[in-house]
């Protein structure tokens, strides 16, 4: 399972030109699901997402976490961030989870995230979306639960 977290002062998803999910302070994250990823990809995301430390504290240093502020997340499911272009210009997408053993993780991903008592807006899986944000720092962090990168 990979994430793309970026931490931002606003951000939202809209489909078919009607914004369907908007937040403001927190992060946006942009989550890939892999073929064979499972709980154990799904909880090393989980707790990494929330507990990682890129809000600035009192004293101007990246030290609270999502949890720590109580803000929000945006969800967008991103099957892309399994392209290998490695061979070629157009890139291979067969990493990618299928669209029915994807969505159950991502699901269940949500599902956790509000069980932490975190505020979750999300989009929708599988569709053609824009996401919009302003990246605040900019701080952008990736994440990878098999420690590729």
């Amino acid at each position: 399972m990979r994430g793309v977290v970026q931490r931002v002062k606003r951000a939202s998803v809209s489909v078919d030109g009607k914004v369907i999910s908007k937040i403001d302070k927190g992060i946006m994250l942009l989550l890939g699901i892999e073929a064979n990823d499972d709980e154990k990809d799904l909880e090393y995301i989980i707790k990494k997402v929330s507990k990682l430390r890129i809000f600035d504290d009192e004293e101007g240093v990246m030290n609270k976490s999502l949890l720590d502020y109580g803000l929000e997340i945006l969800v967008v499911s991103q099957f892309t961030l399994y392209g290998d272009a490695r061979k070629g210009n157009r890139p291979s997408y067969i990493r990618s989870a299928k669209f029915d053993d994807g969505i159950i993780l991502y699901e269940k991903f949500i599902e956790e995230m509000k069980n932490l008592g975190i505020k979750v807006s999300v989009g929708e899986y599988g569709a053609d979306m824009d996401v919009e944000l302003i990246n605040d720092g900019p701080v952008t962090i990736l994440l990878d639960s098999s420690k590729e990168f």
